[in-house]
């Protein structure tokens, strides 16, 4: 019951993930959304209760009992439930994924898996067959990545990178 419980709560990682590698097909993408002040706002406020709650919840805790629970801290920071929250999660991770955390330089998602399909083909380091297995699979990431739908999700991240960062390790 606890691996299903963390599946609930890392599901927004991996979707987020999977969207930028290419990996979620297009029967089920991310729906992007307009982030606001007030979601990123929710989320950084959320992140400590959320970490928290998924420490403390008993293995033996029902499904409904765990989602009902995650529910609660959603709702105590603003968000409807635990879907919205994980939506928000999603689109912050996704712009967060594309920009670079020296130079915080925003890069399109197509444009950045272009980039390291063209670093892992110049690899000469990297063992053949890995390298055509990595080719392989960039190659059809590139095919299915979307650029960022909402512009101003970008500039509003980069405003909270420096709080937003620390959140993700």
């Amino acid at each position: 019951m606890q691996q299903v419980l963390r599946i609930l709560v890392t599901a927004f990682t991996v979707v987020a993930l999977a969207y930028v590698g290419g990996i979620v097909s297009a029967q089920s993408p991310l729906r992007q959304i307009k982030l606001s002040e007030k979601h990123l706002d929710s989320f950084i406020a959320s992140h400590k209760d959320m970490a928290e709650l998924m420490e403390k919840l008993p293995a033996e805790t029902s499904e409904a009992a765990a989602q009902a629970q995650i529910d609660a801290v959603a709702k105590k920071h603003g968000f409807k439930d635990h879907n919205e929250y994980n939506e928000v999660a999603a689109n912050i991770d996704l712009v967060m994924s594309c920009i670079d955390p020296k130079t915080k330089e925003f890069t399109e998602p197509p444009v950045l898996l272009k980039r390291e399909l063209d670093d892992v083909m110049a690899d000469q380091s990297m063992p053949e067959q890995d390298r055509k297995q990595w080719v392989d699979e960039l190659t059809e990431r590139v095919k299915t990545a979307q650029p960022i739908q909402h512009p101003g999700n970008v500039e509003l991240v980069k405003r909270y990178y420096d709080k937003l960062e620390p959140l993700q390790q």
